[in-house]
């Protein structure tokens, strides 16, 4: 029963951090195309004697809008004003729990891997906790440097140094806890940016208004600096959020610079669409962005590592005493691993029926990308994975 609640509680925390997610890159997409399509006001209109810098019409629903953004703020403040900062604390809140109730709290299975490094369950919770923390310090004190006003240098050392963390991370933790905890760092800066910069500087230019004074442009133009780069952190996140699905990614033996290229092209794919927005149509950043890709999925393509021959007929019973010894642990209706409490992607694999039915599954996880089993703890040898190849490529036969 405890196992179940604590599954239930993973699905419905999963649940929440995806909504909010979904809610917070939303508004900052919105925000982003906004401020790139307001138009000026005519110089000598209503709107541009308010202060209004710029404004565009819309429809949506059936209804128009009108929305108008304040080249610092209006002369006289509404009592109503919508803040949009809960979207941000509720993903990165709920991405957190997820983080421990999935990785953490099993970490010996989900983030050590000994043929990586040999460490203890806190040894790895301790290194992710850091990398998150780290991250934030070393970001948020280069952007209160005198680098901090210059953006395109900005941009560089930030990639380096989330390269950097990627290449340190797949060199300690597993590969899908290395990707994940890159993901949970940046995660960390953008909801950091949020809680230390973007909201206090709104609050400031509030209060200031509210006392009849006139409000801090800087508080303006650092908030903008923050919620940009939230901008163009959020496509590489989002795939990090997802990666765990893709074992060709996180089990390359470069994987960190796997990752890099990906995040690589998810800012150029970002860029084009920004500068889209501003009526601009940059096609090179959108190319540039697909070749990486491209040269992702080449290099990723399955490569097969040598295997020693297979002495002896390969018949389904002795492929099944291997699935029984190596995978039933996990993939079986009741797991007895520790930290599983049910079997990863719904596959069974405890009868005849299940292993012939996921054949091709168990030839890519184990033979292909050698990712199961999960940092290999229940010890499969390279002369079981050839049993296993040469039984898959024979066509799975049921004999």
């Amino acid at each position: 029963m405890e196992a179940h609640l604590i599954e239930i509680l993973g699905m419905l925390v999963r649940w929440l951090h995806v909504i909010a997610g979904i809610c917070w890159i939303g508004s900052s997409f919105y925000f982003v195309w906004l401020d790139h399509s307001l138009d000026p006001p005519e110089p000598d209109s209503e709107e541009a004697k308010k202060g209004v810098a710029g404004e565009l019409w819309a429809v949506h629903g059936g209804g128009f809008y009108n929305p108008q953004k304040y080249a610092v703020a209006p002369a006289k403040l509404p009592e109503k004003l919508h803040w949009f900062m809960w979207e941000a604390y509720t993903t990165w809140l709920s991405g957190t729990a997820l983080l421990v109730l999935v990785y953490w709290m099993n970490a010996q299975s989900m983030m050590v891997d000994p043929s990586i490094a040999a460490l203890t369950s806190a040894q790895s919770i301790g290194i992710g906790l850091a990398s998150m923390v780290v991250s934030w310090v070393v970001y948020d004190l280069l952007l209160r440097s005198p680098i901090g006003r210059h953006d395109g240098i900005v941009a560089v050392i930030v990639f380096g140094l989330l390269t950097l963390l990627a290449w340190e991370l797949t060199r300690l933790l597993g590969g899908r806890a290395a990707f994940i905890h890159v993901g949970a760092s940046i995660g960390t800066i953008m909801a950091a940016n949020v809680f230390f910069l973007i909201i206090p500087g709104q609050r400031r230019m509030v209060a200031a208004m509210r006392a009849g004074q006139k409000p801090n442009p800087l508080d303006g133009i650092r908030g903008k600096q923050r919620s940009v780069h939230n901008n163009y952190f959020t496509l590489p996140v989002v795939f990090i959020m997802i990666s765990n699905h893709y074992a060709a990614t996180y089990s390359h033996p470069q994987a960190w610079a796997v990752l890099a290229l990906i995040c690589a092209a998810g800012v150029l794919i970002r860029h084009f669409f920004n500068r889209e927005h501003k009526g601009v149509y940059s096609w090179q950043y959108l190319v540039g962005g697909a070749v990486l890709l491209g040269v992702v999925a080449f290099w990723t393509a399955p490569h097969i590592q040598p295997l020693p021959p297979v002495n002896g007929p390969v018949t389904l019973n002795r492929v099944r005493t291997i699935v029984g010894q190596r995978c039933v642990a996990c993939h079986s209706q009741s797991p007895t691993f520790t930290g599983i409490t049910q079997p990863p992607a719904g596959v069974v694999l405890t009868s005849s029926a299940g292993i012939i039915q996921n054949a091709q599954r168990i030839y890519q996880q184990v033979v292909v990308t050698r990712i199961m089993p999960l940092g290999n703890a229940t010890q499969i040898t390279d002369e079981e994975r050839a049993v296993i190849a040469a039984w898959v490529t024979a066509g799975a036969p049921a004999n």
